[in-house]
């Protein structure tokens, strides 16, 4: 069984990269057109060039976390619920009979 192990390694970083292209919108591609990456990463995937490429070139890179919708602010930072000014804030406006609604029609 461990045999197998180094081939399905290489598999799933083809299909992880090949994925990966196909997902990514076209202006985040660069240095070649998508397309061309598709092909790169199809012809030389068994050997892993392919993916390696792409993963170190063809893709615009964002910050990890960069993502995520909920700002504090902080400069752009995530902020958690409990320190986001902009959520205490909604809390603070939610009415109390807002409040009584929902618990009311829980049960």
């Amino acid at each position: 069984m461990l045999r197998y192990l180094p081939f399905l390694l290489v598999l799933a970083v083809w299909i992880y990269a090949f994925i990966d292209v196909l997902n990514t919108p076209e202006k985040e591609v660069r240095h070649l057109p998508k397309v061309v990456w598709v092909i790169i990463v199809l012809l030389f995937g068994e050997v892993l060039l392919g993916p390696i490429a792409w993963f170190v070139t063809g893709k615009v890179r964002r910050p990890a976390g960069g993502g995520g919708s909920v700002r504090g602010g902080r400069g752009g930072q995530w902020v958690a619920p409990d320190d986001n000014p902009e959520f205490l804030k909604s809390l603070r406006d939610e009415g109390p009979d807002e409040k009584n609604k929902d618990r009311g029609s829980e049960g």
